[in-house]
């Protein structure tokens, strides 16, 4: 499988803070993958837009993780930016992270993040801090194989051990 990582931070990107949730995703996701393309952008539904395009069509990305903007602030643009993008929502697995989240914080139910497919490409919005990106991630691994044969058109697969 190829990730896209997106890290979304005005601070980040002005290199106020060093990135911690992108290295926390491209970690998660080593033993499925040696093919990852990272991008840091500032919370700008433009540029965010720009990024996801890009590892999406350009790339050719199976899956894109991004991490922030997806809370109350009003410089959270994520959410938006990948609506403006995709194709189809997947809304069970953004809702299936926000149910695992709020087990373990109510802040869960803060969370816009959303999930959807553009092309060939599953897009999920995950949480800003490290902590929160490795368990939105252990939410999705189980089915991440599954989900990319499918939209690589196996639609005889029977989800293969991806996760297990």
């Amino acid at each position: 499988m190829k990730f896209g990582i997106v890290c979304v931070s005005d601070r980040c990107s002005r290199g106020e803070c060093e990135d911690r949730s992108g290295p926390a995703i491209a970690e998660c996701v080593a033993a499925l993958s040696d093919e990852n393309a990272y991008r840091l952008v500032p919370d700008d539904e433009a540029r965010i837009r720009e990024a996801l395009t890009a590892l999406s069509d350009d790339f050719g990305a199976d899956v894109i993780f991004t991490t922030g903007g997806t809370g109350f602030s009003p410089r959270d643009f994520t959410p938006e930016a990948t609506r403006a993008v995709i194709e189809k929502e997947a809304p069970g697995v953004a809702e299936a992270i926000r149910a695992e989240s709020l087990k373990i914080t109510p802040r869960a139910m803060l969370s816009r993040g959303v999930s959807g497919i553009r092309g060939r490409t599953l897009i999920v919005n995950l949480p800003g801090s490290p902590k929160a990106v490795r368990e939105s991630i252990a939410v999705v691994l189980p089915v991440l194989g599954h989900a990319v044969e499918l939209l690589g058109g196996d639609t005889q697969s029977c989800g293969g051990n991806y996760g297990k």
